[in-house]
């Protein structure tokens, strides 16, 4: 239970580290030009914005990426460990929206997602929602500045009229 307890930690760190930052320049491991460019010529056609889970987990799926896998044993470190990959890039890390994957293939997918901008709508949409949340809380400080602003002005006017 504890892979899973890792997981699932790994999966919250990885998603406020995209939504923090521009995710198109993100490095997450030593050798993400490689992982990419490997990826990408055996991988060339595989949608990475929206997987399909049967482009990852059916047996042909699995017959094309086992070699690319066991390329990146002893170059990635635990790059078969079990790990959580989103399939739709632009939703979070929900029950729905979660498959299990070898560690090497959710860092060539989100590499992928990364470099190829699809990552980058996680990130504006958690700046749209701070700064629609920002934008209300200005606004509510902007009324509030405006009524003890009037007492003020009031009260400046009555010192002036004595």
């Amino acid at each position: 239970m504890a892979w899973a307890i890792r997981a699932m930690q790994h999966a919250e760190v990885y998603y406020k580290l995209i939504s923090s930052v521009d995710p198109q320049f993100l490095k997450l491991t030593k050798v993400d030009d490689q992982i990419y460019s490997e990826f990408r010529e055996i991988f060339e056609t595989l949608r990475v914005d929206v997987l399909d889970p049967e482009e990852l987990k059916s047996e042909s799926a699995k017959e094309k990426w086992r070699p690319f896998c066991l390329k990146f044993e002893g170059i990635v470190e635990d790059y078969n460990y079990g790990t959580l990959l989103r399939l739709d890039c632009s939703q979070g890390y929900t029950e729905e929206n979660t498959i299990f994957a070898p560690r090497i293939q959710f860092f060539a997918i989100e590499i992928a997602r990364n470099r190829e901008g699809y990552n980058k709508a996680v990130s504006v949409s958690i700046q749209d929602k701070e700064g629609e949340e920002g934008a209300g809380n200005k606004e509510e400080e902007a009324e509030k500045g405006a009524d003890s602003g009037g007492e003020k002005e009031e009260g400046a006017n009555r010192e002036g009229e004595k």
